[in-house]
């Protein structure tokens, strides 16, 4: 059978494209899809061991089953949804984010406090293997898993802090220029008190840890994409 693999940030890069094929026995695995994938595609070989897996926009491992027809990627690692008991927004988007319309979709007659989060671009960094002045950002997102996760994200909140009463998570994509906001989370909840400070905390950090999301730092003489180092564990 032959499997589509779509490809995120540094692996796009490496084959110089946002797509490849390979042609897999059946029953086939995702060991099989890596080993298939080195053959046909050596110059993606060092990118392999560290990537990650999706099959039909779940994380997958090595011993995950591929059938016939499956949507798959592959991308490195980053820095779904069902009916939700609040109110929600999760979005990417490469528009500018109007927050008081954001935060306006949380309320409710019940919800007296309206915690949230905002990254923006900042034009200097001090982590090894980057430009030391960034001119901007590059964000690109496998938009369909990222809202998926984006929920997981939500429902995930709620286990913890129940007394949350909404969630906004978006993230903007494309070119974005130093101070240019580039994430948004909020969460409300009655009170302050109600675990709404802990909550958006998380969520930004979940944000960063499994939603497929990546960001490309430029600078005047090397362009570099930031990748993460967690793992997570495949789903199903």
């Amino acid at each position: 059978m032959e499997i589509q693999i779509r490809l995120f940030a540094t692996l796009k890069d490496h084959a110089g494209q946002n797509r490849i094929a390979v042609t897999l026995p059946e029953p086939a695995t995702g060991q099989m899809l890596l080993d298939e994938v080195t053959a046909v595609y050596p110059n993606l070989a060092p990118l392999l061991a560290t990537s990650l897996i999706s099959v039909n926009k779940a994380f997958a491992d090595v011993n995950t089953p591929i059938p016939p027809g499956a949507e798959v990627a592959l991308f490195p690692p980053v820095s779904g949804g069902s009916e939700m008991p609040y109110p929600t927004y999760f979005a990417i988007t490469a528009d500018k984010l109007d927050m008081d319309a954001i935060q306006a979709r949380l309320i409710q007659p019940d919800v007296g406090a309206v915690v949230s989060f905002t990254g923006a671009v900042r034009g200097q960094t001090t982590r090894d293997g980057l430009p030391p002045q960034t001119l901007h950002l590059e964000y690109e997102a496998y938009s369909e898993m990222a809202e998926a996760k984006m929920a997981q994200i939500a429902r995930e909140i709620w286990e913890r802090w129940p007394q949350v009463k909404g969630i906004a998570i978006v993230q903007r994509i494309g070119k974005l220029d130093i101070g240019q906001m580039t994430t948004f989370v909020a969460c409300a909840s009655g009170h302050r008190d109600q675990g709404v400070f802990d909550a958006a905390r998380y969520g930004i950090d979940r944000l960063k840890e499994i939603v497929p999301v990546w960001k490309k730092e430029v600078g005047a003489d090397k362009s570099v994409w930031v990748e993460g180092h967690y793992r997570p564990e495949a789903e199903g």
